[in-house]
């Protein structure tokens, strides 16, 4: 199809980028537990991961820009998150732009409206070609740990893997031993631009923001 001959020449762009790739594991009971209290609200998980990803990257503003074509660095001034979402036949990013600044309610709400489009075949090019950073999520599809490839024009993607129950060290336990939900989050880094320091640093920003995530709801 069409679709899928626009998805293998966008990854073939890519082949000759040098990347990188650093994984960190992240405790999602607290997340899970906003999400919970805010679904009611209408507040979806695509939303609230987006926007812990968003306020890391204001933290971070390399891992949201990109390598330009006189081999300068070209950063970024919105922050605008994209997701990948499977199609019949393919894959379209939909994007939530300005995702650090706009509330969670508002985001869901947006995000609901692209994902509609993107089924009916209807989004706008802005809405799926102005991302400056991507997350792909197979979270609901039972995965431990995997690597996304780097979309043209973007300096880093993030593969989100399936959160799963884990026996682990608690200081805080009777036992010094519970069970918590854990995933594997990976990024894929234009090694161009980006070094390990810089993405091990975003991670360690990310995980503050998904296992303390009081702040995303304000």
């Amino acid at each position: 199809t069409g679709m899928q001959q626009a998805i293998a020449a966008n990854m073939e762009k890519t082949l000759d980028v040098p990347v990188f790739r650093v994984s960190k594991t992240i405790a999602t009971d607290a997340f899970d537990d906003l999400y919970r209290k805010l679904k009611p609200e209408g507040v979806t998980v695509s939303a609230l991961l987006a926007k812990a990803v968003a306020v890391s990257l204001k933290k971070h503003p390399l891992i949201n820009a990109a390598y330009g074509p006189s081999g300068t660095i070209e950063y970024n001034a919105h922050i605008n998150v994209a997701q990948a979402v499977a199609l019949e036949g393919g894959l379209i990013t939909p994007t939530l732009k300005d995702a650090d600044s706009t509330s969670l309610t508002d985001l869901s709400a947006n995000w609901k409206e692209l994902v509609g489009k993107a089924r009916s075949g209807s989004l706008a090019p802005d809405e799926y070609q102005s991302g400056t950073f991507t997350i792909s999520n197979l979270g609901m599809m039972a995965v431990d740990k995997f690597a996304a490839i780097l979309p043209p024009g973007q300096g880093a993607i993030l593969a989100v893997a399936s959160a799963k129950p884990q026996i682990v060290h608690l200081p805080k336990a009777l036992t010094g031993m519970g069970i918590e939900k854990r995933m594997m989050v990976t990024l894929t880094c234009d090694h161009r631009i980006i070094s390990g320091a810089d993405a091990a640093l975003f991670l360690r920003d990310l995980q503050q923001a998904i296992e303390s995530p009081g702040a995303l709801a304000k």
